[in-house]
């Protein structure tokens, strides 16, 4: 049959050129899934406020309006004598000393808030500092503490 072609049993050049294209795609896609796989450019710090225990409980739920998702509260108790105690205008030596894991862009109005109350506050006053934290393990350990319900969900908003 002059008019039939005969099938050829090299590779069509045009469903190759397909392949590779869909090869690519998919390539892609999955770097797109291992760069959506990192946690995140915000680091983390620990922020520890020490108050005056009558107020501890105030200043944890302020802390919490930042999105701090773990708080540790541990009481203390001063060590000033009552000389340096009365010199300072300090009466009263028990304390709350708040261990909270806040996410580094929210660190700033976090302690913006706190020195404000501590200075507008009756008895309120306290001290504040952060240390970053440079070795959270794991997606979700991270997604967790730093209040990210997407990372904890597995993508799924709760």
């Amino acid at each position: 049959m002059p008019g039939r072609k005969k099938p050829s049993t090299q590779p069509n050049k045009q469903s190759g050129v397909k392949r590779k294209s869909k090869h690519i795609a998919k390539l892609k896609s999955l770097k797109a899934d291992v760069l959506s796989n990192t946690v995140s450019d915000n680091r983390l710090e620990l922020l520890i406020t020490t108050v005056n225990r009558a107020k501890g409980e105030y200043y944890i739920d302020l802390l919490q309006s930042f999105d701090v998702n773990m708080q540790v509260v541990a009481l203390g108790h001063g060590t000033a004598d009552q000389k340096m105690l009365a010199m300072f205008g300090l009466t009263d030596t028990d304390k709350t000393v708040i261990f909270s894991v806040i996410q580094e862009n929210k660190l700033d109005a976090a302690l913006t808030a706190l020195e404000q109350k501590f200075s507008t506050i009756k008895n309120g006053k306290g001290i504040a500092y952060s240390i970053p934290l440079t070795g959270v393990v794991g997606k979700l350990i991270f997604g967790f503490l730093s209040n990210n319900r997407m990372t904890v969900g597995g993508g799924k908003e709760k």
